[in-house]
């Protein structure tokens, strides 16, 4: 009985990494801190139709922000969530395709990240910017190399 109840308190643990809330406050929230600085960086550096593209960019980063937040609560609160992580995977719900939608916002988040690196607007970042940057970089590399960690595993059980 002991054995069945610590196998069970493992894949708990296990599952906590997979769950809603901990892949929206690890993954999807610094993925938002990744776009609202680059929508910062972008109205820091242009004018006219760079500045309409850099508020675009901070409404679409604080609209993913509180998705995420919402599914958080709902988790917490032990039901589904009615919308997905971000504005891209609820469009997605339309074609039935959420979860690609997703990747879709993560290979536009990563091209973000890559962008303001190669560009050399990281160096533009205020210091306690960069400290946003570094905090959601830290988060989102360690909890996704976590979740593949277990998934990893998974698959030798």
């Amino acid at each position: 009985m002991k054995d069945q109840s610590r196998n069970s308190s493992k894949q708990n643990e296990d599952h906590f990494f997979l769950k809603p809330a901990f892949q929206a406050l690890t993954i999807g929230v610094p993925f938002c801190v990744f776009k609202l600085l680059f929508g910062l960086l972008a109205m820091r550096a242009g004018e006219g139709p760079l500045n309409v593209f850099a508020w675009l960019v901070i409404v679409w980063a604080l609209a993913d922000l509180v998705m995420n937040l919402v599914r958080v609560a709902f988790h917490m609160a032990g039901r589904d969530a009615p919308i997905e992580y971000c504005t891209i995977a609820q469009a997605g719900r339309l074609f039935k395709r959420p979860g690609f939608f997703l990747a879709i916002d993560t290979l536009i988040s990563f091209s973000i990240i890559c962008f303001v690196l190669w560009s050399g607007w990281i160096t533009l970042l205020s210091p306690s910017e960069s400290y946003f940057w570094y905090a959601a970089t830290t988060l989102n590399l360690i909890s996704i190399s976590v979740v593949n960690i277990l998934i990893e595993l998974r698959r030798g059980s």
